[in-house]
């Protein structure tokens, strides 16, 4: 029985083919890696997990986590086709900011790009010395209206690179620092939500195989 279980095993793995896991246009269509797959249906879904750093090259983004999910396969030329995910900073490095007698203010906000892709987005502001509750308040307020200004403003494109590269960061910081001294701004972390459906109405991003829809 072992025998046949592992010689099974065996055969299995070698009817596997490798296939190049292909980032969007917007990070330039680099290879983020290969996966094995012994039906390319089964690739559909998956999701990819990389660094800022190793799309770059750029050590100083190794903290930036970034997620691509496989929407497509070209069978023709072994490349998985994905889509951005979304993306997160390292725990570490957010916790290497933290200070006593300093206030970290956080905002959670859904928001739509102009070309209709909606996400949900974290801004973290950190301030210098501790704030009064009302001076949160007008922060978060101010964060929330940059980031849901910006974003209807901007493609999916041009938000992603805005939030990786400090952009939206950056004028969150311009405008938080004129109501209490501010000593760090971060997006902290994004996730999409939904993206243009066929007749141009938001649906869930959800990718799932097709080998999902067969009636066993």
């Amino acid at each position: 029985m072992s025998r046949r279980r592992y010689g099974g095993a065996r055969d299995t793995w070698r009817l596997k083919k490798w296939y190049e896991v292909i980032a969007p246009p917007v990070f330039g269509n680099v290879v983020l890696g290969t996966t094995p797959a012994d039906d390319p249906r089964k690739l559909i879904g998956r999701v990819m997990e990389t660094t800022l750093y190793d799309i770059t090259g750029d050590f100083s983004l190794v903290h930036v986590h970034l997620y691509f999910q496989v929407i497509d396969v070209d069978e023709e030329n072994m490349r998985a086709i994905t889509r951005f995910k979304g993306h997160e900073l390292a725990r570490d490095y957010m916790k290497s900011f933290i200070r006593r007698k300093s206030s970290k203010i956080q905002g959670i906000y859904n928001v739509t790009t102009k070309d209709g892709y909606g996400l949900r987005i974290t801004g973290v502001v950190l301030t210098t010395y501790r704030c009064k509750t009302s001076q949160k308040k007008a922060i978060r307020k101010i964060m929330g209206e940059i980031i849901t200004k910006r974003t209807a403003e901007m493609t999916l494109d041009e938000l992603i690179k805005a939030m990786l590269f400090g952009q939206l960061a950056n004028e969150i910081f311009e405008a938080a620092k004129k109501i209490y001294p501010i000593r760090k701004v971060e997006i902290y972390k994004s996730k999409l939500l939904t993206v243009p459906g066929p007749d141009g109405k938001p649906q869930p991003a959800v990718v799932v195989s097709p080998l999902m829809f067969e009636v066993r």
